[in-house]
């Protein structure tokens, strides 16, 4: 755990270094989370088959970490530990995606 809250700092220190703070905002970070999952998604695009599973490595590394590099900034700025909501996220699903209902299937939790 220590591991992560050290990438943060360093995530910190960077963004600190070049004055961006100015521009991190929560809109802002959302935002960019966003525009940055498109470009991972762009990744996948027009992929079938085991094309999909077989991406650039190098460039799938790229853009995941600025999707959860802009996360974990809008996290810290509103003192989320990622690994606590994370974990309430998961015991909630739990709730609307029961194993038993669940297993196997794709469906969404009011269509099971």
């Amino acid at each position: 755990m220590g591991n992560y809250k050290k990438v943060i700092q360093e995530l910190i220190e960077f963004r600190n270094e070049r004055d961006w703070k100015q521009f991190h905002d929560s809109k802002n970070l959302a935002l960019a989370i966003s525009i940055e999952a498109a470009e991972l998604n762009e990744i996948f695009l027009w992929k079938k088959g085991e094309d999909v599973e077989n991406v650039n490595q190098d460039k799938l590394k790229e853009e995941l970490a600025d999707v959860l590099s802009f996360a974990f900034l809008l996290a810290e700025k509103h003192n989320l530990d990622i690994f606590e909501i994370v974990s309430e996220k998961i015991k909630k699903n739990a709730l609307k995606y029961p194993v038993d209902k669940a297993k196997g299937s794709a469906k969404k939790y009011d269509e099971l």
